[in-house]
């Protein structure tokens, strides 16, 4: 079975073409993605705005273009933190399901986090692996971080800061002001407070692209390589030393990285900050960076209804 899997996340809308063998593997047919920013000012506003939603709603009917020329069987689309938040989130989707027929689920942050840990843990686990996880998705709107042991899920908590949020809040000047950053720091620190502290013994797994961005600057990337990024390993003082270097950047300076894509370069400061705190409450020593995360889960979730 051929299934087309998008995640409309707060930033960046994703989608994953997989082909799902019997036996729940999965193939990686093709993989997308497009900054559509559809978060934007919905924290403030609690809307999305007209010009945000055409925004989305193109990209929307060119993944449909896409998943229908590689003869995809289902598409299937979660809606994540924004949609959450915007009062207007029903006219959105009404209008999408009308004009592509595409119908959007809006994930809670548990459910969220649920599928994003299956997505990225099957990325490492192995079969009958009790190896502990704690997989952290840094989105646009929330930040979720899910603990568990092989594929098994034990506890999950999705907090409403993200990039994109925490941009918009504290750190809208580029590069940020001192007392701004200080500020951001102050807040990260009592937010993540209530994140667990796990220790050396779990591997701290990172999606999205804060740190799949961050992974290809440590690395050199000129151009994004998804078998180079997936896997990399990068400690907390690396992690720091890359932020040290960033936060001095203006916005044209931060885009004259190969590695930071338009869309990205505002709010990327931002999501290293959380996962500083992330990785100073949780001490974790490093994170490894996955590539995979919400659309996989969900591909992954779809599948079991079609198992033979």
């Amino acid at each position: 079975m051929r299934i087309s899997s998008i995640d409309i996340g707060t930033n960046t809308i994703l989608m994953l073409i997989a082909d799902i063998g019997e036996d729940g593997s999965l193939r990686t047919v093709r993989d997308e993605h497009v900054i559509a920013r559809l978060g934007r000012g919905v924290d403030a506003e609690r809307r999305i705005s007209s010009d945000t939603a055409d925004r989305a709603l193109a990209t929307l009917k060119e993944f449909k273009r896409i998943a229908e020329s590689h003869r995809s069987d289902r598409i299937i689309a979660g809606g994540t933190s924004a949609l959450r938040d915007a009062a207007n989130r029903e006219e959105f989707i009404k209008a999408v399901e009308e004009q592509t027929g595409i119908r959007i689920t809006v994930l809670t942050g548990d459910e969220e986090a649920e599928l994003t840990y299956q997505g990225a843990v099957s990325e490492f686990s192995t079969a009958g692996s009790e190896l502990g996880f704690a997989v952290l998705d840094i989105g646009g709107g929330s930040t979720e971080l899910t603990v568990g042991a092989g594929m098994a899920v034990r506890s999950r908590l999705s907090l409403d800061v993200g990039c994109v949020r925490l941009t918009e809040r504290l750190l809208r000047e580029s590069p940020p002001k001192e007392n701004h950053l200080q500020e951001a720091v102050d807040y990260l620190t009592e937010v993540a407070s209530r994140y667990p502290v796990l220790g050396l013994e779990y591997r701290l797994i990172g999606v999205a692209g804060t740190v799949t961005t961050l992974a290809a600057l440590d690395l050199g990337l000129s151009e994004y390589d998804r078998s180079k990024v997936s896997g990399h390993r990068m400690s907390q003082s690396t992690v720091q030393r890359i932020f040290d270097e960033l936060r001095t950047k203006s916005a044209e300076g931060l885009l004259s990285y190969p590695q930071i894509l338009k869309g990205r370069a505002d709010i990327l400061l931002a999501g290293v900050l959380i996962l500083l705190r992330v990785m100073e409450q949780t001490q974790v020593g490093e994170v490894i960076t996955s590539d995979r995360g919400l659309r996989y889960g969900m591909a992954m979730k779809e599948s079991l209804k079609f198992k033979v």
